[in-house]
């Protein structure tokens, strides 16, 4: 690929946008927005069932046709070719990075993606139906999904999200701090007769999951009547059968992970049982059906149109550029509370390096730090800084059209969003107001409207955020699928556990 990180930020793209970005003519947004009377239709563009919505951001046509020349420079197209291809452009790894091959996207991805969708179907629905039940014969009721990071992150969006489809009623715990409190307090809230343990773990070797399995699994044998078969209680998803099955899991109930799906990508995969028993296999498909048409969308459309071309660019563009090194997500839809948390992982994670692909170090911001919360819940505690703090935090507010339940407190909701964007872009005018009324506004936003929260928009939304985070690594020529900066503490953990374990 050409463009080296050592001349990216000396690169004429990278350098036009440092000029630019100290113009007069992109300074104010309030100028901005005043003069250009058609700004908030210019700066909307749709795709998949939703709207972004970027009027206050602060860019103009010059920004982003000088963004668009940045990343035809840093060759996105190639690097889109390969992803989908399935290259291993996860080079520290020799890895491809093909999660899109598990959402149905690609004719040519490898035949086990259908065969392993199949069995995890196959379980979902037995267990579902009552015909895959406990030891002593009880249908389960209470699913415990054990997981860390993706494999918690995800499944936990998705469940909490989609719950309405619930329709067995299963109740749903998730269990990923090793903090024994957090397995205990579950646990006590379990009958073992009627409880199905969901061990999530790609490598099946991570420490918080593996402990908590096995203090699980004690759980089991001792509550069980009769000395039944514990093992009908547990089911993996995994990238290493060997290794569940060496913990005791019968084979007909591991499935199987690809190695090269990341654990931050892993939804798409076995790794999503635990919602597809809660919200039904239907349902999961049509999950998978918006991560397809995202894809098929990020494939085709141009560049002036391309959602998760563009935000991503704008989000290098206030990074970058406009020094802002935060980024606060805000959805304004209660079944969205667990998506801030899920994307801080997907973006962090894979983005926060400092090291190009050839590893050498580089002189530019990436990953920014992700933080945020659902709805008005947080203007009563960090909105206050986002108005009239010393940090500029660029925001993204979500949104939703159709009213999931009451209309009135629906619309209230929305006008709140719409509000606080234009309240950090414009500010409050000062007549007549004391120093500490004020806000100074000119604090960038863009709004995600999605037309309704199903489970075909919740996956072209993961979707979208998912090729943001690629592009972004396109452009700051990192690898976004590795994460060794979360390894050494772990190393260091398990050397001070050794003098315990003698």
């Amino acid at each position: 690929m050409p463009n080296s990180t050592s001349t990216l930020s000396h690169s004429a793209a990278w350098q036009a946008l440092v000029e630019h970005a100290a113009s007069a003519e992109i300074a104010s947004l309030t100028q901005l927005v005043q003069h250009d009377p058609a700004r908030q239709t210019r700066f909307q563009r749709h795709g998949v069932g939703m709207c972004l919505d970027f009027a206050f951001e602060r860019v103009n046509d010059t920004t982003l046709r000088l963004l668009e020349l940045l990343a035809h420079q840093q060759a996105w197209t190639q690097w889109r070719t390969r992803m989908f291809a399935g290259e291993p452009i996860n080079t520290t790894e020799a890895r491809a990075a093909w999660h899109v091959a598990l959402r149905g996207t690609l004719t040519h991805r490898p035949a086990h993606c259908d065969t392993d969708h199949a069995r995890t179907v196959q379980l979902a629905e037995a267990i579902r139906q009552g015909t895959r039940h406990g030891a002593t014969g009880k249908k389960f009721t209470h699913l415990v999904h054990m997981g860390t990071g993706g494999s918690d992150l995800g499944p936990r969006l998705l469940v909490d999200a989609l719950g309405s489809f619930n329709a067995q009623r299963f109740r749903v715990d998730f269990v990923s701090n090793m903090d024994p409190v957090a397995l205990d307090r579950v646990l006590a809230q379990c009958d073992p007769a009627q409880t199905l343990i969901v061990l999530a773990s790609k490598s099946f070797t991570t420490q918080e999951t593996i402990t908590n399995a096995s203090a699980a699994r004690d759980w089991l044998i001792a509550g069980l009547p009769g000395g039944a078969d514990w093992r009908q209680h547990m089911v993996a998803a995994t990238s290493h059968a060997e290794a569940a099955r060496a913990f005791g899991i019968h084979t007909q109930d591991i499935l199987s992970v690809p190695v090269w799906v990341g654990g931050r990508y892993s939804i798409w995969s076995a790794i999503g049982l635990t919602p597809m028993i809660v919200i039904g296999p239907t349902a999961f498909a049509a999950f998978l059906a918006g991560g397809a048409d995202m894809d098929q969308h990020f494939l085709h459309a141009p560049f002036a149109q391309n959602l998760p071309a563009l935000l991503a660019l704008l989000g290098v563009w206030n990074i970058n550029f406009l020094d802002a090194h935060t980024l606060a997500v805000l959805p304004y839809a209660h079944a969205l509370t667990q998506l801030p948390a899920y994307l801080q992982q997907l973006d962090m994670e894979s983005n926060g390096k400092s090291i190009d692909r050839d590893g050498r170090p580089i002189d530019y911001a990436t990953a920014p730090v992700v933080w945020g919360a659902a709805g008005t819940v947080g203007q009563h505690s960090f909105h206050q800084l986002l108005h009239q703090g010393t940090l500029c935090v660029p925001c993204e507010f979500i949104t939703v059209d159709t009213p999931m339940g009451d209309v009135t407190r629906h619309h209230i909701l929305n006008a709140n969003a719409s509000a606080q964007a234009q309240a950090l872009a414009l500010g409050r005018p000062a007549d007549g107001l004391k120093p500490w009324q004020l806000h100074p506004g000119n604090r960038p936003s863009l709004t995600l409207r999605l037309a309704k929260l199903d489970a075909h928009t919740l996956g072209a939304l993961i979707a979208l955020y998912e090729h943001k985070v690629f592009m972004q690594g396109c452009i700051w020529n990192i690898n976004s699928f590795d994460q060794f900066g979360v390894e050494y503490g772990k190393q260091l953990a398990a050397e001070q556990l050794r003098p315990l374990q003698r």
